[in-house]
Parts: structure tokens; C-alpha cells; sequence
């Protein structure tokens, strides 16, 4: 049986990044073995065993907790994909689950771990993901659009509060370029200040938020749908989105055929935008073609409609999470992750990798949202 490797964060004397690496004083992890050739030894083991190995020792359980271990799995390219999902129960709290997606057997069961609660809880907060942090941005706090900043650091299990953004905000759009946190709407734009920041990004290296330009056509409030595709950011409003261009510093309206098709959460792989609509298909748009195609080959293996689906791209494949009716009182989550690809006449395919119930609930309770992280 394993424990969970993200319930609880444990102090360490490798807890701090500004850790040094492993030194002769200190403890062997292996007998007759450099610590430098076993740390990459431990580096190379699959996150599903870290609880494990972390009763071996205080010197593992240290090691383990540590930067340089992380950033040492990094470099090895050994870091593992997990989907984070975090659902709203009965309408009140909200909890945070993680999906390892990368067992020994494919056929295994995944293994779900709960995730410590978040301090604070906002309705309408936006989500973004910079290496191992979790970004949850703003959301309404007793019907007031927050500005408030929570990290969540997936290696150590443990949250943390961010620098504010400039504004407070609730539905509003985020994404990730170049390794920064663009964000824009969820505010009203009746004052100087929240005019001038209706668009604002982060940078992680400088801690701190600064504005980003915008015309005033492009300011409507509420967002309901937010990605990256080929470099430029694309935020969906009540009416229309809009498109943003970091390099060039530009903006612009989404094409009218993506706006008709855009339902909420969206993931893009391999440079497609896939979407659930309201016939119950799974599509992807294709930016460079400018059209919505269904993706084929899973009718038989999904439900007719997914209630409250949502998509993250886990690994390159495209994972699909949505609430299913459960016995009684209850309700089931379900996931499958589909291999998605593209024939020789651009028409887009998709296969099964696996499927199954990963979560029970109250009955009344939603998904909120889903995305990956790496680590």
C-alpha cells in the first residue's frame, strides 16, 4: 500500500531552494556508493514509489523533499506527468486531487491522491501552470473579485501566497507564454486602474506583476475559455475573444468559426484546440485550416454526452475528465486518456488508452477544473 505523496508537506534540511548539493559530512544514502551516483540512482525511481522510499531513511526522506532532487530528475528527464483536478463540493468547499497517469502497467488502476486544501477559497478563479507551481488567480471572495495569488508547489506538497495581481478579478482568462502568467478580463473596467490593467503578466524571475496594453474594444469582462496556440494567446468572452500576440505586442479578434465552436475548457495538442460541444462530440480546431473536425474512433468507447466535461493535455495525450450519475447520493468522475493524431488527409483520430471511475462524490458537486503539471 502506498500513502500519498501529496497529503501532507514535511520539513527537511533540503526543504529550501537554496539548498547545496549533497557533501561528504553528511549522511551516506548508499554504503560504499557517492551520493552523487546514488542520488541520480533514487532520481530515476517513479514518483508512484517516493512515499516508500521515504521510510528508508531520514537522509531519503530529506533527499527526497530536496530541490536538487527534483531538479536533478529534471535534468535526467525522468519527471512524471499528473493531472491535478479540483472539484467543488456541494457548492461550498473545494478539494484538489492528483491523477499519477504514468503507472507501471497501463492497466493498472490509477492512483488518486487528495492534495491539502487551499487556505483560501474564491469562486471563478483562473488557473495557470509555470513548471511544478499551480497558479490559482483571483476568484470571488464573499461576491468581491479578489486579487489574491495562491501557489501551489506539487514537490512539496505545500501552498504559498503569491504576489498580487493588480486588480481583483473572477472569470477571468490565463495562460502561459514564454514562462509568463498572462491574464486579462474577469473586471470591470469603470476606473482608471482597472482600465489600465484589464491585462496584466507575471514573471516569475521579477516576482511581480506589470500591465499589458490593451484597446478598449477589447475589454469585455467575463472569460469562459482561455489557450495558447501558436504563440498567442486566446481568450474567449460573452461575445466573441480575443487574441493577443506577446513578441509582436498585438491584438485582435478570434476568427468567427472558433468562436462558434469554442465551449468552455479546452486543451490543445499538437497544436490543436480540442473541444466537447453540446451534441456530445469531441472536436479540435485546427488553426492553420481555420475549421472544427470531429475526432473519431472514440464514439464507441465514451458516453453519448460527458456532463461538465473538462481536458488538459497530459503528456501529449489528450485526458478527458466529466461527472457521471452514481448510485444513491453519489457522484462518480470519470477519466479516459485518448492517443489523438492525424491521418494523411488531416481528418483527426483518437484511441483509448484507458478509462475509468476515479473519483466518488456527494451528489450536487461539480468539476471545476483540470490541468497537468510535471515534476
Amino acid at each position: 500500500m502506498h500513502s500519498s505523496p501529496f497529503s501532507s508537506s514535511s520539513s527537511s534540511s533540503f526543504s529550501s531552494e537554496t539548498s547545496t548539493p549533497l557533501t561528504a559530512h553528511q549522511s551516506l544514502l548508499f554504503p560504499n556508493l557517492p551520493d552523487d551516483v546514488a542520488l541520480q540512482c533514487i532520481a530515476r525511481v517513479p514518483h508512484f514509489y517516493h512515499s516508500d522510499l521515504s521510510l528508508v531513511s531520514k537522509s531519503w526522506r530529506s533527499l527526497l523533499r530536496s530541490p536538487i532532487f527534483f531538479s536533478t530528475r529534471n535534468r535526467l528527464n525522468c519527471t512524471q506527468q499528473f493531472l491535478f483536478i479540483n472539484v467543488r463540493i456541494h457548492g461550498s468547499s473545494f478539494k484538489w486531487f492528483a491523477l499519477d497517469h504514468t503507472p507501471s502497467n497501463p492497466q493498472n488502476p490509477r492512483n488518486l491522491s487528495p492534495v491539502p486544501p487551499i487556505p483560501s477559497q474564491a469562486i471563478g478563479s483562473a488557473f495557470a501552470v509555470i513548471g511544478p507551481r499551480i497558479y490559482v488567480l483571483g476568484g470571488s471572495v464573499n461576491d468581491i473579485p479578489s486579487s489574491t495569488v495562491w501557489i501551489f508547489d506539487t514537490r512539496f506538497s505545500r501552498w504559498e501566497i503569491g504576489p498580487k495581481m493588480r486588480v481583483g478579478r473572477e472569470f477571468a482568462a490565463a495562460g502561459v507564454l514564454n514562462g509568463k502568467i498572462y491574464v486579462m478580463g474577469g473586471c470591470l473596467v469603470d476606473s482608471w486602474a482597472r482600465s489600465t490593467n484589464w491585462a496584466e503578466v507575471f514573471d516569475p524571475l521579477l516576482g511581480s506583476w506589470a500591465p499589458v496594453p490593451s484597446p478598449a474594444e477589447v475589454r469585455e469582462k467575463w472569460m469562459h475559455g482561455s489557450a495558447v496556440l501558436e504563440e498567442k494567446f486566446y481568450a474567449m468572452a460573452d461575445r466573441g475573444g480575443v487574441v493577443y500576440d506577446p513578441f509582436e505586442a498585438s491584438w485582435g479578434f478570434v476568427p468567427t468559426e472558433l468562436d462558434m465552436g469554442w465551449r468552455g475548457r479546452a486543451a490543445v495538442v499538437d497544436g490543436v484546440l480540442y473541444n466537447y460541444d453540446y451534441l456530445g462530440k469531441i472536436k479540435g480546431y485546427d488553426v492553420k485550416e481555420g475549421i472544427w473536425k470531429e475526432l473519431k474512433g472514440v464514439q464507441k468507447d465514451l458516453p453519448k454526452f460527458l456532463c461538465g466535461a473538462t481536458m488538459a493535455n497530459v503528456g501529449g495525450r489528450l485526458s478527458v475528465v466529466w461527472e457521471e450519475k452514481g448510485t444513491g447520493k453519489q457522484m462518480e468522475i470519470s477519466c479516459a486518456e485518448v492517443e489523438v493524431r492525424k491521418d494523411s488527409n488531416g481528418g483527426l483520430w483518437g484511441s483509448i488508452v484507458w478509462s475509468q471511475v476515479i473519483l466518488v462524490i456527494p451528489a450536487g458537486s461539480s468539476i471545476v477544473h483540470c490541468l497537468a503539471v510535471g515534476f
